[in-house]
């Protein structure tokens, strides 16, 4: 599956979500990860940010799609020219 993630947490904790969220996923951009996952890597990897964050004050959205079918992607900027297609 293709999922999107993307967090808003604490500086303190930061570090170690961009850490983990690269061991499964590609880095957009600042708290914005993207990348076709496993449901078994998927799972993994939400283990390891609910033992990161504090769900009281930080939150993390996952959008998982289970097709690419009618879906599309345009950069714009970071001298990327053309549209990319997922």
């Amino acid at each position: 599956m293709f999922v999107i993630l993307t967090y808003d947490v604490n500086t303190k904790r930061v570090a170690k979500v961009m850490k983990t969220c690269r061991k499964y996923l590609t880095h957009e951009q600042n708290s914005v990860f993207e990348g076709t996952i496993t449901e078994r890597n998927l799972n993994k990897l939400k283990n390891e940010i609910k033992r990161i964050i504090d769900a009281e004050a930080d939150r993390v959205s996952i959008y998982e799609l289970q097709s690419l079918k009618y879906t599309s992607k345009e950069r714009i900027g970071y001298h990327v020219t053309d549209s990319n297609i997922c």
